[in-house]
């Protein structure tokens, strides 16, 4: 790993138990994909820490090579790379969301 913003995306995921990468902020949402995630992640009445891609061209560049994924949003769990909307939604709507959060230890309601 020796790209810059792969590190910086290491130590971002390593350091919050729950990180969203999206367009715009969870207050204000740049895309539906990204209002979608959140607002999920809102009904499960999960704490996460946001990074605005909008902001950084190389955290927008960078998080797609990072997770080998090439679209935003980018949900991480305990450092583990969960996925994008559609799945984050599917998981949340089969309880597997549920289950993922409360096996690596994420409170939710």
């Amino acid at each position: 790993m020796t790209d810059p913003i792969h590190a910086t995306i290491q130590d971002q995921i390593t350091k919050d138990d729950v990180v969203l990468y999206m367009k715009g902020t969870p207050v204000f949402p740049m895309c539906g994909f990204s209002a979608g995630t959140v607002q999920i992640l809102g009904q499960l009445d999960v704490k996460f820490q946001a990074y605005n891609v909008l902001d950084d061209q190389n955290l927008r560049e960078g998080i797609k090579t990072f997770s080998n994924w090439p679209t935003i949003p980018q949900l991480y769990v305990k450092g583990e790379f969960i996925g994008g909307f559609d799945i984050v939604r599917e998981m949340a709507e089969n309880g597997e969301l549920q289950e993922t959060l409360k096996e690596k230890g994420v409170a939710a309601a």
